[in-house]
C-alpha cells in the first residue's frame, strides 16, 4: 500500500477533481484541498494548478503522477502474482475514441464487456480532438490514422477501407463522374483537414485536391450531406456501410480507394506490466473487428451507372 497522500493524489487525477476524488475516498472536499496542500508542502513543489474550472498538473506535478502510475501498475501486477488471481481484470481504464466511431462501433458492445468483467470499470470519451494521452489521462485511445504516435504501443484492429459515394440524387442531377479526373469538375464534401483526398487505384496513388462545397468541421456533418444529395464523399467503410446497404448513397469510382495506410488502432502508453483490464478491453476490440470487420461484412453497392 502506497503512502495515503499519494494515493489521494491518484484519485484526483483519476476523477479529475477535488470534489470527485472526496466521493471516491469518501472524505469532504475540504479534507482533499487540506491533504494535497500538506502533500505538496512536503515536497517542495506545487503539483496541480487550481483554477475554479479545472485542475492543471504541473511539470512536477506530471513526474510524479506518471512515477505512481508505473509503481501502481507493479504493485498490481505484483499482488496479483501473489494472490493468483492474474485471471481477472479488475479496476478502471479511461477510453477515448473518435465520435462517430466510438458511437457506432465500441458503445453498443461495452454491455457484453462489462458482463464478463464486472470488476471492471470504464470511462468513455468521444471526441474528433486528437488525444493527448498524457493530457486526458487516458489509459486507451482508438486512432484511425495512418500513424498511431511514435514512443506508443499500438495494436492495428483493422484497415480502415474507405470509398468514394454519392446519393442517387446527386447521381441524377449532375451525373456519375466517369473517371478520376472528372472529380474536379463536381461537388466535393469533406470536414477540414480531410482535403486534399490520397487515393490508389490503377494508375497507383494520387492527391485529389479542392474544396468541400460545404465547410464543416464535423465528419458527421458530411455524412449527412452525401446522403441527403448535396455532393461527394471519401467515407469509412465503418461510417457508410449502412447506407449502402440502404440504397442512400452509391459507391462511385470504384477502382479507387482512400490509402490502405490508413488502420483503426488501439494506442496506449508503455508499461512493464500493462492492467489486465486493458488488455483484456484490447482483446474484445480486436475480437469485435477481426478478422473482418462487422462493417465490411455489408456487400458494397454496384458503382453509379449514368442517369
Amino acid at each position: 500500500m502506497m503512502d495515503p497522500d499519494y494515493d489521494l493524489f491518484a484519485a484526483i487525477m483519476d476523477e479529475g477533481g477535488l470534489a470527485a476524488a472526496g466521493r471516491r475516498l469518501r472524505i469532504s472536499p475540504a479534507m482533499v484541498s487540506k491533504r494535497l496542500v500538506r502533500l505538496e508542502e512536503r515536497l517542495g513543489a506545487r503539483l496541480i494548478h487550481r483554477t475554479t474550472r479545472r485542475l492543471a498538473l504541473t511539470p512536477a506535478g506530471e513526474r510524479l503522477h506518471d512515477d505512481l502510475r508505473e509503481i501502481m501498475t507493479a504493485l498490481d501486477a505484483a499482488e496479483r502474482r501473489v494472490s493468483g488471481a492474474c485471471e481477472e481484470a479488475s479496476g478502471t481504464i479511461r477510453i477515448t475514441a473518435p465520435t462517430s466511431f466510438g458511437r457506432m462501433h465500441i458503445a453498443p458492445h461495452l454491455g457484453r464487456f462489462m458482463d464478463a468483467h464486472p470488476r471492471v470499470t470504464l470511462h468513455i470519451d468521444l471526441s474528433d480532438d486528437y488525444a493527448d494521452l498524457l493530457a486526458t489521462r487516458a489509459d486507451l485511445a482508438i486512432r484511425i490514422t495512418v500513424d498511431p504516435g511514435q514512443g506508443l504501443v499500438a495494436r492495428r484492429l483493422a484497415t480502415n477501407r474507405r470509398i468514394l459515394c454519392a446519393a442517387p440524387a446527386y447521381l441524377e442531377r449532375f451525373g456519375a463522374p466517369q473517371d478520376i479526373a472528372d472529380l474536379k469538375k463536381h461537388r466535393l464534401l469533406a470536414a477540414e483537414g480531410q482535403l486534399p483526398w490520397r487515393l490508389t487505384g490503377p494508375d497507383g496513388a494520387i492527391s485529389v485536391g479542392g474544396v468541400s462545397h460545404v465547410p464543416t468541421n464535423s465528419s458527421e456533418v458530411v455524412r449527412e450531406l452525401a446522403i441527403a444529395g448535396t455532393g461527394i464523399a471519401l467515407r469509412s467503410l465503418w461510417d457508410i456501410s449502412e447506407a449502402l446497404a440502404l440504397g442512400q448513397v452509391r459507391q462511385i469510382l470504384p477502382a479507387w480507394e482512400g490509402s490502405a495506410d490508413v488502420g483503426l488502432f488501439a494506442v496506449h502508453l508503455p508499461q512493464p506490466n500493462p492492467p489486465l483490464a486493458l488488455s483484456a478491453f484490447i482483446d474484445f476490440l480486436a475480437g469485435l473487428y477481426q478478422p473482418t470487420p462487422p462493417w465490411e461484412g455489408t456487400a458494397i453497392a454496384p458503382a453509379a451507372q449514368d442517369f
